[in-house]
């Protein structure tokens, strides 16, 4: 499927690109190849194949809530290039 030069100066219009001349030829006939393998993929028979979000079969691999003791906060507050008693000191963002 060959893309109009009108399409592809289109889309880097959408995308914010600026492309030049060999540009929109290299990325017009990308797009072409990869729609070309696109009409491919749907001449396949896929009627009895159940639709799926993912190829492989996900499982939580989170580990169990479990309460702990948190770092204490002299530890935490160790390596801070800049604090007060309790909290990390940041620079000021709102005047």
């Amino acid at each position: 499927m060959k893309i109009a030069r009108e399409q592809i100066e289109h889309i880097a219009l959408l995308a914010r690109l600026a492309l030049s001349e060999e540009e929109k030829e290299t990325f017009g006939s990308q797009l072409s190849s990869i729609l070309d393998y696109m009409e491919k993929l749907n001449e396949l028979d896929t009627k009895d194949i159940e639709p799926t979000s993912h190829v492989l079969s996900l499982q939580n691999v989170m580990r169990d809530d479990v309460v702990q003791p948190s770092l204490p906060r002299e530890e935490a507050l160790a390596n801070a290039p800049s604090r007060t008693e309790k909290f990390y000191r940041v620079p000021r963002i709102i005047e």
